[in-house]
């Protein structure tokens, strides 16, 4: 559905620039950006950004964020905000879906990060974290987003898609990381048909054809009766529809339309998480001593606690977009068909008022009541919330506990932020210099 553009008279104020202009700034210093634009424009405001121009109005406020998340998903939809990833993740994505549609593919995920579920995996995070930690030599150096990338993606492709062809994963695995390790530029050009026939979208658009067909013949063998050794993400797939009457069971498309978004959403998110906690630990080396007493007394409320203070400090994704299907009245503004209300992920959690010396990074502000409603917003809110929230807070504890209890790590110099794909990760990827523990 195309939505119409509004006029940008009915629009928050924000800076005139042309939006080509306004799409650099943004890619290159988001947070300086946004800073600027809310201390000069105020709470909201409307910045034009490449491709479309669409007219994004950024709130910061919890009240109007509340109200965002609390709308009509359909009004509001998610959807049309993520619309550049659909060339990737497919039609049938639960990111690229509004409404009834929405609801019914959460509905047959949502036992794979049930409680229950989470637990079980534990043991995949275990061996991924101590395989990769185990080759990290005292007196050597690492590159924690390469590292942390190896990690997630291996527990990412387990959790999936098991082992029933150690093989295909094998061929699959560079295919996927080449899928994450793309430009702005690249990503927004899948919005364009057209493109995928020249380079770099033709190389990419080959890439996933390939990704395709490896995850369709891994759907065609199990369902010839070739089960996975353990069970698994796709197992769970295969079952819908299965044992019931509602339900029709999913088509192969529709299978792979969730697995690519689970490996990507799922791989990418937590290994940058993960390596921002890490350079903020190696950065304060008291800090670091507290976590490490964590991980050795088995305290992961408090190793939970410095992944969600890395997040909060380095969000993962900036904003979440919410492109608006007919008028609607945010934080008593009233806003046009066709805009986007965009909830600032990366304002919100730099707000002094929320957060005391935001750009510090205190660990302790999660333990305890933590911060107030809708002010810490790391996996987005209303119904589509994140749903792999939880399994994501138990992969960073796990891997944390295994790096802090086997090596120590410093990193030497503050890292700057690039955008990657549609994630924030260190520009340098985070070097750490590794050392025995008793240094």
């Amino acid at each position: 559905m195309r939505t119409r553009q509004p006029e940008r008279g009915g629009l928050p104020p924000g800076p005139r620039t042309p939006a080509l202009l306004q799409t650099i700034q943004a890619f290159t210093d988001r947070q300086g950006t946004f800073e600027r634009h809310r201390s000069r424009y105020g709470d909201p405001f409307t910045v034009r950004m490449l491709p479309g121009p669409q007219h994004l109005v950024l709130f910061s406020d919890p009240e109007a964020i509340k109200e965002i998340f609390a709308g009509d998903p359909v009004e509001l939809s998610g959807a049309q905000g993520n619309e550049m990833l659909r060339a990737a993740m497919g039609d049938r994505s639960v990111m690229l879906n509004d409404g009834d549609a929405h609801r019914a593919i959460r509905r047959y995920l949502m036992p794979a990060f049930s409680p229950a579920a989470v637990r079980a995996y534990r043991p995949v995070v275990e061996r991924a974290a101590t395989d990769e930690v185990d080759t990290w030599v005292p007196g050597s150096s690492v590159v924690a987003l390469e590292r942390m990338s190896r990690v997630t993606l291996a527990v990412m492709m387990q959790v999936v898609l098991g082992a029933s062809d150690p093989d295909r994963l094998a061929a699959l695995r560079p295919r996927v990381l080449r899928l994450v390790e793309v430009d702005p530029v690249v990503v927004g050009g899948w919005l364009y048909p057209r493109l995928r026939a020249l380079p770099p979208w033709r190389g990419h658009a080959r890439n996933l054809a390939a990704i395709d067909e490896l995850i369709r013949a891994e759907v065609h063998q199990r369902r010839t009766g070739h089960a996975s050794e353990t069970p698994d993400l796709l197992d769970q797939l295969l079952a819908v529809g299965a044992d019931t009457d509602d339900r029709e069971p999913l088509t192969t498309q529709e299978i792979r339309d969730q697995v690519v978004t689970l490996l990507l959403a799922g791989y990418e998110t937590t290994a940058s998480t993960l390596v921002w906690t890490l350079h903020e630990l190696g950065r304060d080396e008291q800090a670091r001593a507290r976590a490490r007493r964590a991980a050795q007394e088995g305290d992961e409320e408090h190793l939970e606690a410095c992944v969600k203070e890395a997040m909060r400090l380095h969000p993962i994704i900036d904003y979440v977009a919410r492109t608006l299907r007919s008028d609607q009245r945010i934080g008593g503004v009233d806003l046009p068909a066709g805009a986007t209300a965009a909830p600032a992920i990366l304002l919100a959690h730099h707000d002094p008022d929320a957060f005391p010396e935001p750009g510090t990074f205190r660990p302790e502000r999660f333990l305890g009541e933590g911060p107030a409603a809708h002010t810490y917003l790391p996996f987005g809110g209303g119904v589509r919330r994140c749903i792999g929230a939880p399994f994501a807070l138990m992969e960073g504890v796990v891997v944390l506990r295994e790096v802090l209890t086997r090596v120590d790590v410093v990193a030497d110099a503050p890292a700057r932020t690039r955008l990657r794909n549609i994630t924030n990760v260190p520009a340098d990827g985070a070097p750490l210099r590794v050392r025995p523990l008793h240094v």
